[in-house]
């Protein structure tokens, strides 16, 4: 389950700059040094197959975007939309701070114009439901994203390798209280753990 997260809660909506200026004033470096930041991100993603812009993306206030991906959830198509929306925002020549494109998305994912669109045009729609994740998210000790969190008792923050994620699920797994298995369907073909397969008669 994805929970919203907004990186600059206090960016007004319809305030946009450049991701490189915005990385050089937050992180107090040259727009250069922040240029090199940006390099190094999108060398990672390109060798993952990942495409990633460093030139011409634009940064402003995500609160849209996470109203429109709870109607996603609530429609079942979550995944989808998130999907679009970073291929849009990181790889195309597409601002996800535009409401045309973020509609065009929508439907793209599946979803219904006419409703889509009316939640873009209404403040508060699905409003309560990002600050609840967003009050959720400070609860859990989330201050950056990414942010896993495991069986609502462990967290894993920031790009870990795949061994932390290994030794995190083990250990949730590991410590989840044991419940009774229930068998249902009754009596049907069945193969053990030895590969043997019964075959039924009749």
């Amino acid at each position: 389950v994805h929970r919203s997260f907004e990186l600059d809660p206090g960016r007004a909506r319809g305030e946009r700059e450049q991701v490189v200026d915005m990385l050089a004033a937050k992180y107090g470096r040259t727009r250069e040094e922040a240029a090199g930041m940006e390099a190094n991100v999108a060398a990672n993603a390109r060798a993952e197959g990942l495409g990633y812009r460093t030139e011409g993306r634009d940064h402003g206030s995500t609160f849209d975007i996470h109203r429109l991906l709870h109607l996603a959830k609530a429609r079942g198509l979550q995944d989808e939309l998130l999907t679009l929306a970073y291929r849009a925002n990181f790889a195309e020549e597409r601002s996800v701070f535009d409401d045309d494109v973020l509609l065009a998305l929508a439907v793209e994912a599946g979803l219904d114009a006419d409703e889509a669109r009316a939640v873009l045009a209404d403040p508060e729609a699905y409003a309560d439901d990002v600050r609840a994740d967003e009050r959720e998210a400070s609860e859990l000790g989330a201050d950056a994203v990414p942010f896993f969190v495991l069986d609502r008792r462990y967290g894993i923050s920031g790009g870990q390798p795949p061994e932390v994620f290994v030794q995190a699920l083990e250990q949730a797994w590991k410590d989840r209280p044991a419940t009774a298995l229930t068998t249902v369907g009754g009596e049907a073909a069945a193969c053990d753990t030895d590969g043997a397969c019964e075959v039924p008669k009749g």
